[in-house]
């Protein structure tokens, strides 16, 4: 049985980079700015569900395995795609596009790290500071879709093309470019969760590939661990952990160790980051110290031993813009708005009834199709993004770790 196009509209290429033709044609005028994140209000969870609340922590703390799998309950749920957190990367879109123009690979390396540090605020803590609470995603459908752009000061937009390559295990490819500056993103993102302790624990899988074309570098980067605290207080919040590294073919690497606040010791949300040549046991060119929450100071290798540090990076203030997205009349079937729009409606009316019905069908309905695949022995094709086995360059450019990473990589069609 073949199965109609997920998207119903035509496709412009724009310099050997094809988009879906209603982002490459919608103006201002067409364009809905809005964050949907911004409808949730504050859903910190209150006395009326806490007995739900406290049950569903019951079933996963003896749950053994991924816990994106089991079905939470629509109270705690957001009424936000997980698919459209890849957004988060380019949500300042004038450092984003500004990356090539350090004049030295080192001053690239340092801007490449001031911006992957600039995310980390919007990823995984701006909901909590809305809305008092975080929110678990929704598990985008298999072939689900989310299309947008920023507007910056050169000739053309930055242009987000994403779309859920896997269901089980959840796994979203993304491809962020902006043809005027040769900045590109691609990559994956993937979550296997599980409960210890008081705590989630969310291993991020994949990993992401910027490519600063004027300089034919690459950089390739990895994510920490995610640990989703505060479950039993009713107010989970995220925190982060281990360490997530940025290596660039030019031969530098940044290694940024995160933790956060102990019972005893720490300070939330610690950022300690280190840039070296990759292939040198020296001491770092230049350290990054503070919380990706708050301030973030750098000092370089001189000043390191004389304690002078100078301000880098206000995370704290540094205010995002949000993606415009096509409006929702225009979007296609497959675009994620488009097809959470009635269970959305519902949960942020505080309907959880309705909202779990509205949930229930699309579910089922994604159930029915992997049936009829199955019977008809037919395997999804991916429109965006295709499998490689190896990231040969991911493989080279991690061999200074302890431990070389091997892994495949979503590769966005061109």
């Amino acid at each position: 049985m073949r199965y109609p196009s997920p998207i119903s509209f035509g496709f412009l290429s724009a310099n050997e980079t094809t988009y879906p033709l209603h982002i490459l044609v919608m103006s201002s005028k067409q364009t809905s700015s809005d964050d949907s994140r911004d409808s949730e209000g504050n859903k910190k969870i209150r006395g009326n569900t806490k007995t739900t609340w406290l049950s569903f922590l019951k079933s996963i703390a003896t749950f053994s395995g991924d816990l994106s799998s089991l079905t939470a309950p629509s109270f705690i749920l957001s009424s936000t795609s997980l698919i459209e957190y890849s957004a988060y990367w380019a949500e300042h879109p004038e450092l984003f596009i500004s990356l090539p123009s350090g004049q030295t690979p080192l001053e690239r390396q340092l801007l490449v790290t001031k911006w992957f540090a600039s995310t980390l605020k919007n990823q995984y803590a701006t909901r909590n500071e809305r809305y008092g609470s975080e929110k678990k995603p929704l598990n985008p459908i298999l072939g689900e879709q989310f299309f947008g752009r920023w507007s910056t000061n050169l000739d053309q937009d930055t242009v987000l093309t994403a779309e859920q390559v896997s269901h089980h295990p959840p796994i979203t490819a993304y491809h962020i470019y902006n043809a005027a500056a040769g900045v590109r993103l691609e990559g994956y993102n993937g979550h296997k969760s599980g409960f210890s302790g008081h705590n989630i624990h969310v291993k991020q899988i994949g990993h992401a590939r910027l490519t600063l074309e004027p300089h034919n570098e690459v950089y390739y980067i990895t994510f920490p661990l995610v640990t989703l605290e505060g479950l039993w207080y009713g107010s989970p919040y995220i925190e982060l952990s281990k360490k997530s590294y940025i290596i660039s073919t030019s031969g530098y690497m940044t290694t940024i160790e995160y933790s956060g606040k102990g019972y005893f010791t720490g300070k939330k949300n610690t950022f300690k980051g280190s840039v070296h040549q990759a292939d040198s046991k020296a001491e770092p060119l230049y350290r990054i110290e503070g919380s990706w929450t708050g301030m973030l100071k750098i000092a370089n290798g001189e000043n390191i031993k004389r304690g002078v540090w100078e301000n880098w990076l206000d995370c704290a203030n540094y205010s995002p813009i949000n993606i415009s997205v096509p409006p929702l009349e225009d979007q296609g079937s497959f675009e994620s708005r488009r097809v959470w729009k009635n269970f959305a409606v519902a949960l942020d009316s505080g309907d959880y009834s309705s909202a779990s019905q509205e949930k229930s069908k699309i579910e089922e309905a994604q159930r029915q199709r992997r049936r009829e695949e199955q019977v008809n022995n037919e395997t999804w094709q991916r429109k965006f993004f295709e499998w490689q086995d190896l990231d040969d360059g991911f493989l080279k450019a991690t061999q200074p770790l302890r431990y070389p990473i091997e892994e495949g990589f979503w590769k966005f069609k061109r």
